[in-house]
């Protein structure tokens, strides 16, 4: 499972397996559609269609903005894989697995398709939803749209940096697109999201440096902090850093936080693409079940994971080839 495949450049993508723009830089705005689709063969077929014609809808959004900084990746999910692509799922494409802790739970929520919408400003984003949303008609429902925004100096809502540990340069391509190991899905990439609900009175309760102690990184100047020793409490940054004999496993993270001040609700979606979903799943269960257990990331006392789906983003040909 974890042996390295051969590394991912520019050079490797063709037409056949050009990736969606998984890579794309982050952004000031983003919005997070899950849907589910309808089991109806006219609503897979009309999925099929508005699936096939993803570029076209995107492509009439972004020419209404010079900077163009918009983006929109989709995936789609195990259950519907099938009946919708045609084909065998990725290797590794499975439902998410709940994650249960002694204290805290990874919770699994449904989701068939994601849709994860990128720009400088809203309002591009909802133009795009809506006429997604029109073109997919009664064959889907939403159960999930969440709109993100850039917080002060790339912050979360906890008022600690997020996204440093991101790869970059050619080790971006590298850990999220898969290569040789999936031929027939080579060009893809494996998406996680969850929404994370965060107690704010109670984190601003903690001292910096208990804060600090739980992130792993200093608050002003974001300085990573020591490891813990092996046995020991660990931080939610050596947490969810995954090493092996091959080195360290990165994934592409474009967290946003999110909020509705009248509800009281202050939130991180979190959302990773990666080309071995396995990494991501033993970031979880280090992070829930603890390393050792019972040592859980402490940043769970204090963030509610709401939602749980993994889906895949197959290349731009697979997406229109649903047309044919």
């Amino acid at each position: 499972m974890n042996a390295q495949p051969a590394p991912i450049t520019a050079l490797n993508h063709t037409l056949d397996n050009e990736p969606q723009q998984i890579t794309a830089p982050l952004t000031h705005s983003a919005a997070f559609l899950v849907l589910t689709v309808k089991d109806d063969e006219a609503s897979l077929a009309k999925v099929r269609e508005v699936l096939a014609s993803t570029d076209d809808l995107i492509k009439n959004t972004a020419i209404r903005e010079i900077e163009r900084t918009f983006t929109c990746n989709v995936a789609i999910g195990h259950r519907v894989w099938a009946p919708l692509v045609g084909s065998t799922p990725p290797r590794e494409l499975k439902p998410f697995q709940e994650v249960k802790g002694a204290t805290h739970t990874a919770v699994s929520t449904p989701g068939d398709l994601l849709y994860h919408i990128r720009a400088r400003t809203m309002d591009l984003i909802v133009a795009f939803e809506k006429n997604l949303l029109l073109a997919f008609g009664d064959a889907v429902e939403a159960v999930d749209d969440v709109a993100g925004f850039r917080y002060f100096d790339g912050r979360d809502l906890l008022d600690f940096v997020d996204g440093t540990a991101n790869p970059e340069g050619l080790s971006l391509p590298e850990a999220t697109i898969v290569g040789e190991e999936d031929p027939d899905h080579a060009g893809g990439s494996y998406v996680v999201v969850q929404k994370y609900l965060h107690n704010l009175d109670a984190w601003r309760a903690q001292k910096t440096e208990a804060q600090e102690a739980i992130i792993g990184r200093t608050k002003h100047d974001n300085m990573e902090l020591d490891d813990a020793p092996a046995d020991a409490q660990k931080s939610h940054k050596t947490l969810c850093t995954i090493e092996d004999a091959d080195g360290e496993h990165e994934i592409l993270r474009d967290n946003m936080p999110f909020a509705n001040p009248g509800r009281g609700e202050y939130g991180t979606y979190f959302i990773g693409y990666t080309r071995r979903l396995w990494v991501i799943e033993q970031m979880l269960e280090r992070m829930f079940i603890g390393n050792p257990a019972p040592l859980h990331d402490r940043i769970l006392d204090f963030s509610t994971a709401t939602t749980g789906v993994t889906f895949f983003a197959p290349s731009r040909k697979v997406l229109a080839d649903l047309g044919d």
